[in-house]
């Protein structure tokens, strides 16, 4: 604004509290996008017993590419706050599931995160 502050619009439900701290899923999947193979994804919240919740990525990228954690890890991390890096992955070779609007169905995603 005119007065020099930033502010960052995202859904409440789109953020996720790590030990205190807000992360803004926007603001991961805008840094995801920026990788080669990457051609759809999402960040959800992973139930964590002592912050709360812990960054999860779900990416989507093309048949017969790897892609690890830990490429996913530098990525993230050399453009954002150690706490809003992802410590889960999940990899899809076809897009992400959306609903009848186009929106990525979160919900369905962060249930792949939590063991049965």
């Amino acid at each position: 604004d005119d007065e020099g502050f930033l502010y960052i619009v995202d859904r409440a439900k789109d953020m996720i509290i790590r030990g205190g701290e807000n992360v803004y899923c926007a603001e991961i999947e805008d840094i995801l996008y920026k990788h080669p193979e990457v051609f759809d994804a999402a960040i959800v919240g992973v139930p964590h017993k002592q912050l709360g919740e812990e960054v999860g990525a779900a990416i989507s990228v093309p048949e017969g590419v790897e892609v690890t954690l830990e490429e996913i890890k530098a990525l993230v991390g050399a453009h954002l706050a150690s706490f809003k890096v992802p410590v889960h992955l999940k990899v899809f070779h076809e897009p992400l599931p959306r609903n009848a609007n186009g929106k990525i169905m979160k919900r369905d995603l962060r249930e792949l995160f939590v063991p049965n």
